[in-house]
């Protein structure tokens, strides 16, 4: 009796001092991260078994083949032999120009020749095809036909149009991926010719996107998290293998291109609320492609590591597709940009069109929006608030050409809007302007293509049709072709690299 008496009293006692402990309190916490990867949410969906050494395998997704527009003389003889008014010659020249092989640079001079009448693919010559798609016919271009894709149920129903996550969830909204997901420059497992481009360049410091996110709790559960994204002013950091490197400082600016949104946090998995307004940098290539992404009803999702060193994620919401449409087209001009990487952006305008899925306009009873998705990969980094007031970086000696890709992205909108043909707006080298003209110098058959392949004119231009903005680049005598280039350097230039001065 009496053993178990104390033995109560010495219970009480370990209990009467658990209880004057007070509990553990939960302590502020927050990480940083730097994006090093930002590419559209494309899945590539395999095939098992194809062994065709040497090839690039076409993905279960795109039963009817990935676009391959302008590959070569036959292709591009069948887009413009579709318009009524060209005659058979100016046929037959385009896709083979005559005595080609006397030109100094033949690959680059076919290029622009080819620029300028794919450019002129409307129901008249005289309207410029890439900043008024909708005159022109429908290319066709090959969707998605597969029922997997990531994302989000942006509009909280399931459709039978919508695709099923890889883990299951109905209702997944990504109506870009089944538009482009088959155009051949955005698809590949990671290596897609312009996502490496996109990537490149953002690495390269041409723009940078962070992330912070903060809590009270744990960091991997946590369900009254922050997530902040946006522009930083600082470029990425680079180890000695080119790689992302951790651990180092990035400013986040808190205007343009940032969004701060409530988020919960479950086992590593960081679910934002859905905002009307999300603004992120947006893929770009080229100083006159940055800028916002302005994702309407946007939502972000990210897992994190669980040593807490990197992250992977979704970002996504509804897109103005003509934004879309305008920032893949006119990174330089768009015959440039579609005979280089075989896309045909009339095909893309139309697939855009037709996905439409979000941002209901009553005016026009059609959707502006189409629903994207975008997948980033974050190493950890330092995410502060700067000293003093920082703004977006300017890249001074590229305003112009801002200036005049944003005015082309006016045009398209107002044109498909209205449905009046625009014209092109001065500042550009659409339909390859000043650029053919310099490089048929040579050719036998320059007469026939300065004559035959309708050009708009601007004010300014010099004896040569060079205009006023490229006379400076191309010189105010008559133009002359630059020495033969070597090997390093023509290869330089049939990607788009700008031609050095006479």
């Amino acid at each position: 009796m009496i053993l178990k008496q104390r033995l109560l009293a010495s219970a009480m006692t370990i209990l009467m001092a658990c209880a004057v402990v007070p509990p553990a309190t939960a302590a502020p916490w927050m990480r940083g991260f730097v994006v090093g990867s930002y590419e559209y949410a494309f899945r590539y969906g395999g095939r098992a078994g194809f062994t065709r050494e040497g090839e690039i395998e076409p993905g279960a997704d795109c039963r009817h083949g990935s676009s391959t527009h302008f590959a070569d003389d036959v292709r591009t003889k069948h887009a413009v032999a579709s318009q009524t008014w060209r005659t058979q010659q100016e046929i037959d020249w385009i896709s083979a120009p005559p005595g080609l092989e006397k030109v100094r640079a033949p690959n680059l001079t076919r290029f622009y020749i080819w620029d300028r009448a794919l450019s002129h693919r409307g129901y008249k010559k005289e309207i410029e095809t890439y900043v008024n798609p909708f005159a022109a016919e429908d290319p066709g271009q090959p969707e998605v036909t597969s029922r997997i894709g990531d994302g989000f149920n942006l509009d909280g129903k399931v459709k039978v149009d919508d695709f099923v996550s890889a883990d299951g969830e109905q209702g997944i909204d990504n109506a870009l991926y089944r538009a482009w997901g088959c155009d051949a420059p955005w698809r590949g497992n990671g290596n897609a010719t312009l996502h490496l481009r996109a990537n490149d360049k953002m690495q390269g410091g041409l723009y940078t996107m962070v992330v912070r996110i903060s809590g009270n709790k744990d960091p991997m559960n946590d369900d009254n998290a922050t997530v902040e994204i946006g522009y930083s002013p600082d470029k990425i950091t680079q180890n000695a293998r080119s790689e992302v490197a951790t651990d180092f400082s990035y400013r986040i600016v808190k205007s343009e291109q940032y969004t701060k949104l409530k988020a919960k946090i479950r086992n590593g998995v960081v679910e934002t609320q859905q905002v009307a307004a999300l603004h992120t940098p947006r893929i770009a290539w080229f100083y006159d492609q940055t800028g916002d992404t302005n994702f309407t009803q946007g939502r972000i999702r990210l897992n994190i590591a669980a040593d807490g060193q990197s992250a992977t994620g979704l970002v996504g919401g509804y897109r103005n597709w003509r934004d879309l449409y305008a920032e893949n087209t006119f990174a330089q001009d768009g015959g440039q940009q579609g005979i280089r990487e075989h896309e045909d952006h009339v095909a893309l305008y139309y697939a855009l069109r037709r996905n439409a899925d979000g941002m209901y306009n009553a005016k026009t009873r059609k959707y502006d929006g189409i629903s994207s998705v975008y997948r980033i990969k974050l190493a950890t980094a330092y995410v502060i608030d700067p000293d003093k007031p920082v703004e977006l970086s300017k890249l001074l000696v590229e305003e112009d050409r801002k200036a005049a890709f944003e005015a082309t992205k006016f045009a398209v909108i107002k044109g498909t809007d209205t449905r009046i043909p625009q014209l092109v707006p001065p500042g550009t080298t659409q339909a390859a302007i000043g650029i053919m003209e310099r490089l048929v110098v040579d050719l036998p058959s320059k007469d026939f293509f300065l004559k035959t392949l309708y050009r708009q004119r601007f004010p300014g231009e010099d004896e040569e049709g060079i205009p006023p903005w490229l006379q400076d680049s191309f010189g105010r005598t008559k133009p002359q072709l630059p020495p033969q280039p070597t090997k390093p350097q023509q290869e330089a230039r049939e990607i788009g690299i700008p031609l050095a001065k006479p």
